[in-house]
């Protein structure tokens, strides 16, 4: 029966060519044997689709002829499935020496074993700094409103005189003596599989191939120095206790070759007498007289705009809650605010002089 190659590899006879490529390396990496999610046989079967529609001849035939055009099998060149699966694991010599249907070994499996299959001028993966977090605290307004501020910290930068590169200003690059240039140089570690020979970044000239001739003397040629850094953080508004800005970048140097980490400025907000948040709503409490309540008045509120009025009607009762519109928080990266609702308590008297205790008794028996 002839096999769906396409559907084998989740793309449709549509699918360029780096398409069908992009479906294989996602498979691979999480069918291959060596991994928990492996299995051999459906590892098998992605390969197989892979030689055919991977290669444009071959595609074509399949397309015109279905899978049974070409019984030849394996993958050419003496070349065995025994042999693919060592060369995917980077022993015996990686990749070399054997043709498996056009696949980079070295760019499918590379970061899963940590080798390369480019040789020549290929980088190991950039190395970069450590991540950085810094506390601050804020006011509940700042937070509400937003607010700017300014932090200070100590941290390992990239050298400013030599730009991170090591290298004293208007000094020649040379090929560096451990790599021969290359930017990488192979080791062998041992793993519950064997043997397994590795290219790795060269220690040396931190996978760059090239040193200086003259060291930059500001940082020794390590392309960072420690010192103080100052930064201005827009805080927005709306943010809330606990959470992070991240600055991209801003963290700190590994050196020559490297990116620096990121900067997460964690923001803690304080409280605020009187006013509770909840999400983008603000809570408040006003306490009224019992006439004030019965008979209705307008009273003066506080808000984070300043002083408000807010009318109470007769017949309002305890704890009965009242809005006040776009008197909230902004919403986070918003010009949308909240609303503010307040909750007024019937302030009730323990004690009553005589002419107040014979008035509401008065009442009292008026209301009966």
């Amino acid at each position: 029966m002839s096999k769906d190659y396409y559907k084998i590899l989740g793309v449709d006879k549509k699918s360029s060519k780096e398409e069908v490529k992009k479906a294989f390396r996602k498979l691979a990496h999480k069918y291959h044997p060596d991994k928990k999610t492996g299995d051999e046989n459906k590892f098998k079967e992605i390969n197989e689709a892979y030689q055919v529609l991977g290669d444009d001849s071959k595609r074509q035939k399949y397309d015109q002829f279905g899978s049974d055009f070409d019984k030849q099998g394996g993958f050419g060149g003496g070349a065995n499935w025994d042999d693919f699966m060592r060369a995917s694991r980077g022993q015996s010599g990686g990749f070399s020496g054997a043709d498996f249907g056009g696949i980079d070994l070295g760019d499918i499996f590379g970061d899963i074993f940590g080798f390369s299959s480019r040789g020549g001028k290929t980088r190991g993966r950039q190395k970069r700094g450590n991540d950085i977090q810094v506390d601050i605290e804020i006011g509940f307004r700042e937070a509400v409103f937003g607010v700017e501020k300014e932090i200070r910290l100590t941290k390992n930068n990239y050298c400013e005189v030599c730009h991170g590169s090591g290298a004293e200003p208007n000094s020649k690059m040379k090929n560096c003596s451990d790599c021969n240039g290359q930017g990488q140089v192979k080791q062998v570690r041992q793993t519950m599989f064997g043997a397994v020979e590795q290219v790795i970044a060269c220690t040396t000239c931190q996978g760059t191939g090239q040193v200086p001739e003259k060291m930059c003397k500001h940082c020794g040629g390590d392309g960072m120095v420690r010192n103080e850094s100052k930064y201005k953080i827009k805080i927005p508004a709306g943010i809330n206790d606990s959470e992070s800005i991240r600055l991209r970048e801003k963290g700190e140097s590994a050196g020559v070759g490297s990116m620096s980490g990121d900067l997460y400025i964690k923001v803690h907000v304080k409280s605020e007498k009187g006013f509770e948040r909840i999400d983008d709503d603000i809570y408040t409490e006003e306490k009224i007289s019992y006439p004030q309540a019965v008979l209705g008045d307008k009273i003066e509120i506080n808000t984070l705009d300043g002083k408000k009025k807010l009318n109470i009607p007769a017949g309002t009762t305890s704890h009965q809650k009242f809005r006040l519109k776009n008197l909230g928080s902004y919403r986070l990266h918003s010009n949308i605010r909240g609303d503010q609702y307040i909750k007024v308590i019937i302030d009730i008297p323990k004690k009553l002089n005589r002419k107040t205790k014979k008035l509401l008794e008065e009442l009292k028996e008026n209301l009966e």
